[in-house]
Formats: structure tokens, sequence, C-alpha cells
């Protein structure tokens, strides 16, 4: 039996005096990560006395630019911001199941398309309150719902281990560039190791298996690539601090730069480079964070010799291609995920022990 969303869960709006709220449990459009992989710690607290609250088990859905897909289930209570919708599953709901429900393409697509806006498109509230799901038993609801969380467990173990490589790396590049950087290296700029380019626009293409990215990660996937080397992404607009090493053939928007490299084994030292750069110190914009090409171009770097570069290179690339590897199972993972709900919730797929 299909129910409106309204019917089985609350909109939540209850406050929470900023003072009990720390950048472990704030969160806002800024600190939620897209394509539904949950939360980061948030860079800082807003400088208002109240915030929206959530509790342990509420679902937070991102109603700024939906396309981006940011859901999560919550493990805490905490406060978010005015953008965050925080959904509370009614009594004779699974918590997890709503939240299962909701962490779906289908429901981003009708988010997307009831949106309101261009540039910066908001979720329609009242739109979201009338989506309508299929609602099984609670027997049901909590079988599926052990099931995707059991992917989703095994998503976050490969997301862990890809954050304790990508530390891996950070220390080899610190001890190498930084701790026993060579004195005689040629100091120079940027610019003299790569070129800046502009993302593009996307919204024509069609879809396909070529990731888009965005200030806030992986948007979509497309049929063809802007660009098929080795790049560094670095935001234009937006999330500043989210750079994003790529090796992979990809499409980038136009709120993202992304960057050919001038020299070899040179694209893993600017990425580190760059990272350890407070790009957001560096805004040149006043409502909207902006970085621009000039700012980055004329950042002073010690450029390495070549044979440094190569030692880097070597002894940090199967650390990205054991990342690359997680991040694909992941992708596969997540498509499975995708596919067995709705095919769980109808009943297509049948589940032991229920008749």
């Amino acid at each position: 039996m299909k129910y409106r969303l309204l019917d089985i869960c609350e909109f939540v709006s209850d406050k929470v005096d900023v003072y009990y709220i720390t950048t472990n449990n704030y969160i806002s459009t800024e600190n939620m990560i897209a394509n539904k992989s949950g939360v980061t710690v948030a860079e800082k607290i807003p400088s208002i006395k109240r915030v929206n609250s959530f509790q342990h088990k509420d679902v937070l859905i991102s109603n700024i630019r939906p396309y981006f897909q940011k859901i999560w289930f919550s493990d805490k209570k905490g406060g978010c911001s005015a953008d965050v919708l925080v959904l509370r599953a009614k009594n004779f709901v699974v918590p997890e199941f709503l939240y299962c429900t909701l962490a779906t393409d289908g429901f981003f697509n009708y988010m997307t398309a009831t949106a309101k806006g261009t540039k910066m498109p908001r979720g329609d509230k009242q739109a979201i309150q009338n989506y309508e799901i299929d609602l099984p038993s609670i027997e049901v609801q909590t079988k599926i719902a052990h099931i995707i969380f059991q992917i989703n467990s095994k998503i976050k173990v490969n997301g862990k281990i890809n954050d304790n490589l990508a530390q891996q790396a950070q220390v080899i590049y610190a001890s190498t560039f930084i701790v026993n950087a060579n004195p005689s290296w040629e100091k120079g700029h940027l610019s003299d190791l790569i070129t800046v380019k502009y993302g593009k626009d996307h919204k024509k293409l069609i879809d396909g298996n070529i990731p888009v990215y965005g200030s806030g990660g992986v948007m979509r996937y497309v049929e063809r690539p802007l660009y098929t080397q080795e790049s560094v992404l670095i935001p234009r607009k937006g999330t500043l601090n989210n750079v994003i090493y790529v090796n992979e053939p990809f499409w980038s928007v136009d709120t993202m730069f992304y960057t050919e490299m001038k020299m070899k084994n040179v694209a893993k030292f600017v990425y580190h480079f760059i990272s350890n750069k407070d790009l957001s110190a560096m805004n040149a914009g006043s409502a909207v964070p902006s970085m621009t090409t000039d700012i980055l171009n004329a950042m002073v770097v010690s450029i390495p010799d070549a044979k440094t570069l190569s030692f880097f290179e070597s002894t940090t690339a199967p650390i990205y291609a054991q990342i690359r590897g997680n991040a694909v199972e992941n992708k596969k993972l997540a498509e499975l995920r995708d596919t067995l709900l709705p095919k769980l919730i109808s009943g297509e797929i049948e589940m032991p022990g229920i008749e």
C-alpha cells in the first residue's frame, strides 16, 4: 500500500541552543557528502543562538541542489542548518527502512524534478511531503533494512580503508617534500606545473558511465568525458577545500576547475600540495566562496627534481591503485543496493521467512 511521506514520518522543526553543538554534531549542506555517502566533520558552527535539532535515527536530507543526493541516517543527536530536512519515522515505520526508501535514485530524481530555482535549486517541501512510497509490514521493513544496511556497512568499511590509505600517502608526501625537502629545489609557481582549465555545463549530456565532478563530489555519470588524463580538480565555487585527485576519464562542471599537468609524475605531488593549503582562507568571493585562476597560478612552490618526483610516484601509485579499486567496488555495491531495494519492497524478490 502506498503512503505519502507526510503520513509516515514527521518533518521535525525543533530547535537547540548552539551552546550544545560542536563541529562533531553539526550538520549542514557543506559537510554532507554527495551520493548518499553520509557526513564528515563540520569546519565550523554557525554564529547564531539556535539551530534546528535532530535525534538518533532521524533521516537528514540536504534541501539544496538535490541532484547531489546528500542524505544521512543519524547515529547521534545534534543540530543542523535550515537547509537540511529532518525526517523522523512514526511508530509504525522502521527508521532504517525510512532511510533506505529515501536513499534511492527514485526519490532524489523526484526531489530534483520538483525543486524550485535554477542556479541553486531547493527542494519543494510540499512536493516532498506528497512523495509516495510502498510500506510493507514491520517484519518486512526490518528485513529489508537489514539487507541494505549490510551493503552500506561494506561500503563504509571500504571508505575507512581509503581514508587510511590517503593518510599513508600524505605521510609519504610530508616526509619527501616537507621534512626532507631539498633546499636546492628551484622556487616557482603552481602555473609552472599545471594549466588550470574551466569545467563545463553537463545538463545536456545523456547518462553513461563517466563521472561528473562538482565541488561536492560525483554528481552523476554521463556518456562522454571532458578530459581523459590524470588531473587534480579544484573547486571554483562552494566547498573550496574539497580538492580531488582523478586518474580516469571524467567530466568537470563549471564550478570545478580541472588541471592539465606540464611535467611527468607531478599530478599526485600537485594534489597533496594543494590539499595542504587552506583554500577557504583564499576566498575571492563575497556571498558564495570562490576561487580564481590568478590565485591558484600565483601559489609559490618548490619544484622537486625529476628523480624525487619519480620516487614519490612509484611509492604512492600502489596506494592510489588500491583506493581506486575500493572506489570501484563501492560503486558496484551501491548499484546493487539501488537495484535490490525497489525489488525487495515490491516483493519481486522474496525473502526467507516472509509469507
